[in-house]
């Protein structure tokens, strides 16, 4: 990998990514360790996403069909 991607619009994202920009200067034994390390980073910051979404589709799908009537 010779060139790093454009910035993903998240800081947490694109510090991962540009871990990975390194890697042409790493022996090749030591690229499985970075790539897990970024995924490990990745679906991290992927699991504090979905807590940070508000809790309102759960209140949706709990409502009963006379709530959503208005009855």
């Amino acid at each position: 990998m010779t060139e790093v991607p454009e910035e993903t619009g998240d800081e947490r994202v694109d510090a991962i990514v540009a871990g990975l920009g390194g890697l042409g200067e790493l022996p090749v034994s030591e690229h499985v360790a970075r790539f897990d390390q970024a995924f490990s980073g990745l679906e991290s910051t992927l699991a504090a996403a979905d807590e940070a979404v508000p809790e309102i589709v759960p209140e949706v799908v709990r409502a009963t069909p006379e709530a959503v009537d208005g009855r």
